[in-house]
């Protein structure tokens, strides 16, 4: 099929005969795929749910499902994300979906701006937070290797828990409010939303990068430490815990589209409180 000039009508009669046969009904969807859209008219809210589960099962596709009646409950619950309007014939739908909203024309705002935003920030954070977890264990492990396999943890159980918590907490969710595009070029240009369709913000390849920034950063660390400073095994522990620190707070930087007032305030302010703790509490480093 061509899918610049092919729609695809069927009704509910059609369908009930489509739904009792099991190759009918996939070679239906696989042909749907090919065109432009497809209209289901006049159906039941069983067949609605149908439909939902077919084109999830047979094209292996997330979906999303949009509905504003109670008609619509059993479609909107059977997707991946399901969009109640609230409308004329009742709150049923928007009660029943995941997201709310009071017109059709805001799915653009929710899926252009808001699920954009929301998809590349996650994708930042875990991988963040997978990396600030491998970063702590490969300094252990190659500490152990260059001092002869001690089995002696580098980290006391506090300063791990600072690193995770109070010392990059702040810096790491000030993430949450960086933007590559404003609303407005988002909302003008929806090609930039075929990017986050491909999935490259957050795959086995980005995976695979963080690895490799957390080994080479912990490599980076742990020998620099060892060839600059003479008495490193007395104080290696405050040496490559104080970068560990600041190099955390240059990979927020890094990751940043926009250096924003809020993120440097959240390093700045961190990097006082582990100043504060390493006055007080010297024992620990």
């Amino acid at each position: 099929m061509n899918k610049n000039s092919t729609m695809l009508m069927v009704d509910g009669v059609a369908l009930t005969k489509i739904m009792k046969n099991e190759f009918v009904t996939k070679q239906f969807f696989q042909a749907a795929q090919g065109a432009k859209s497809v209209c289901v008219c006049r159906c039941s809210p069983t067949q609605k749910a149908f439909v939902a589960k077919s084109v999830k099962n047979i094209n292996k596709k997330r979906i999303a499902c949009v509905g504003d009646g109670g008609n619509d409950v059993a479609m909107i619950q059977e997707a991946d994300v399901g969009l109640g309007i609230v409308g004329k014939e009742g709150m049923q739908a928007a009660l029943a979906s995941d997201f709310s909203i009071l017109e059709f024309s805001h799915l653009k705002d929710l899926i252009l701006w808001h699920g954009r935003l929301s998809y590349q920030r996650t994708a930042k954070l875990s991988q963040f937070i997978i990396h600030r977890g491998m970063i702590i264990s490969f300094i252990q492990a190659i500490f152990m290797m260059i001092f002869f396999l001690v089995t002696i943890p580098i980290f006391n159980g506090f300063l791990i828990l600072g690193y995770a918590t109070i010392y990059t907490q702040m810096p790491v969710f000030s993430l949450v409010f960086d933007e590559d595009v404003d609303r407005a070029t988002a909302l003008a240009f929806p090609i930039l939303y075929q990017t986050l369709q491909a999935g490259r913000s957050l795959n086995f390849k980005t995976f695979l990068i963080w690895v490799w920034k957390s080994i080479y950063q912990a490599s980076i660390i742990m020998f620099l430490a060892i060839i600059l400073f003479n008495d490193s095994f007395v104080t290696i522990v405050s040496i490559t815990y104080t970068t560990l620190i600041a190099i955390e707070f240059l990979n927020v930087l890094q990751e940043l589209t926009h250096i924003r007032k809020i993120n440097i305030i959240a390093i700045i302010l961190s990097s006082f409180i582990y100043a504060g703790s390493v006055y007080i509490f010297n024992n620990l480093f």
